[in-house]
C-alpha cells in the first residue's frame, strides 16, 4: 500500500492541512469549573500539533448546553481568552486549531449547568444517569424547545463560533452527532415536535441546517465543518429504521451542500458503506472518515481510508490521546504507546500531558 497519501497537505475549505491525519474531538474534562481553558489544555493541544488538524473537545455554546463537569465553553470572555491561548500555542508549532461547538441538550444536568433545566426537541428524558459535580444523578426531563427558543439556540451557537474564530482559532466545527442536541433534532424517537421542526426528515434536518447555515454567514463557509453520527444510537438517539436514516440525513446533506461548508465528519463502524458514499457524494465537498465510536482507528485502516478514496482525511480519537506524535509513528511505522481508560477524564495532567514522545 502507498502510505505516502495520509501524510500529503489537504486543503479542507479555507484550511490548510499538512497531513490528513485529524484530530477528533474528545471530552476530557480538565478545564474546570470555569469552564476556561487553563495551562493543562494548552499544553495538551499544543504536544498534539503535528497532526493535520485538531478540532478541539466539545466546547458549550450556552451554559444550558454545558453537559460534563470540567467541560470548557465559548460563552464568556474568559474562555475565549483561554482558547486565545491554545491557539496561539498550536499555531507556534504549526498546527491548525477548530473548536467542535455542541450543545448537549438532554444529555446535559442542571447539576451540571447551574440553569434550573435542560432542554431537548421534545420532553422526553434520557435513561439512566447524568455525571455531575454533585456525582451520579438520573437525567432530568427535559424542556421542550418552543419554536422562538430554538431560533435562539441558532443565535448561540453563532456567537460562540464568532468568539472562536475571534479568539484565533481557524474555525468551527458544528456537532450534530452522538447523542446532543442537534442530533436529538435528527431522530423521530427524540423529536416528537409538531412544528417546523419535527415529523418529516426534512423538518428534523432544518435546525442543523439552520445553525449551518448562519454560522457559515457569520464567520465564512470555509472555516465550518459539521459531524454526523447516522445510525449509531448514542445517548439513547435510537436511528435504527435504515430508510428514514438514509432520508434524514440526505435531507441534511442536501440542505447543507449549497453552503460550500469545509468538510463533513461522519462518524460511522463502517465508513465505506453505502450510506456514506450516498451522503459523501450529495455533500459534494470534503469528508472527514472516523470509525472509532467504538473501536480504535489503527494505522492501516486510516491509510486505507485515505488511498482507496473513501474520505479526504481521517479523525483519530485514542491513539492521539496516548500518542501526542502519532503523526510522526505512524509514518515510520513504529511501536504506539497504549492508551489507558482510567485516565481518559480527570482533573489533572495524569494521562493528559504525560505520554511519551518516540524517542529519537
Amino acid at each position: 500500500m502507498d502510505t505516502e497519501q495520509l501524510f500529503t497537505p489537504v486543503d479542507l475549505g479555507d484550511l490548510h492541512l499538512r497531513n490528513r491525519v485529524v484530530m477528533a474531538p474528545l471530552t476530557r474534562t480538565r478545564a474546570g469549573a470555569s469552564g476556561v481553558p487553563n495551562d493543562l489544555l494548552v499544553e495538551h493541544y499544543a504536544q498534539r500539533a503535528s497532526a493535520g488538524l485538531i478540532i478541539t473537545e466539545g466546547t458549550y455554546p450556552t451554559q444550558e448546553g454545558r453537559g460534563y463537569p470540567g467541560q470548557p465553553g465559548l460563552v464568556t470572555d474568559e474562555q475565549a481568552a483561554g482558547w486565545s491561548r491554545v491557539a496561539d500555542a498550536v499555531h507556534e508549532r504549526g498546527g491548525l486549531l477548530v473548536a467542535q461547538v455542541m450543545h448537549a441538550g438532554r444529555v446535559a444536568h442542571p447539576a451540571t449547568t447551574g440553569t434550573g433545566r435542560v432542554v431537548a426537541p421534545s420532553a422526553l428524558a434520557l435513561e439512566g444517569e447524568a455525571h455531575t459535580p454533585q456525582g451520579k444523578l438520573a437525567y432530568a426531563e427535559p424542556h421542550a424547545l418552543s419554536t422562538d427558543e430554538v431560533r435562539q439556540v441558532v443565535a448561540d451557537h453563532v456567537a460562540a463560533a464568532r468568539r472562536a474564530v475571534d479568539a484565533g482559532l481557524d474555525g468551527v466545527e458544528l456537532h450534530s452527532a452522538n447523542g446532543y442536541l442537534l442530533h436529538e433534532f435528527l431522530s423521530p424517537v427524540t423529536n416528537v415536535r409538531d412544528d417546523v421542526y419535527g415529523g418529516s426528515p426534512q423538518a428534523r434536518a432544518r435546525l442543523g441546517v439552520e445553525i449551518a447555515t448562519a454560522v457559515a454567514a457569520e464567520v465564512g463557509a470555509g472555516r465550518v465543518g459539521i459531524r454526523i453520527s447516522p445510525g449509531n444510537g448514542a445517548h439513547g438517539v435510537v436511528e435504527d429504521d435504515e430508510a428514514d436514516v438514509a432520508a434524514t440525513y440526505g435531507a441534511l446533506v442536501e440542505g447543507l451542500a449549497p453552503l460550500g461548508l469545509a468538510y463533513l465528519s461522519v462518524l460511522r463502524a463502517d465508513p465505506t458503506d453505502a450510506l456514506v458514499a450516498d451522503l459523501r457524494r450529495r455533500f459534494g465537498g470534503k469528508v472527514v472518515a472516523n470509525s472509532g465510536f467504538g473501536s480504535v482507528t489503527t494505522r492501516e485502516e486510516a491509510l486505507a481510508l485515505v488511498q482507496e478514496q473513501h474520505a479526504d482525511a481521517v479523525a483519530v480519537g485514542r491513539a492521539l490521546i496516548a500518542n501526542p506524535d502519532l503523526v510522526e509513528r505512524w509514518q515510520a511505522a513504529a511501536e504506539e504507546n497504549e492508551p489507558d481508560p482510567t485516565t481518559f477524564y480527570g482533573t489533572t495532567a495524569e494521562g493528559y500531558l504525560d505520554y511519551p514522545r518516540r524517542a529519537a
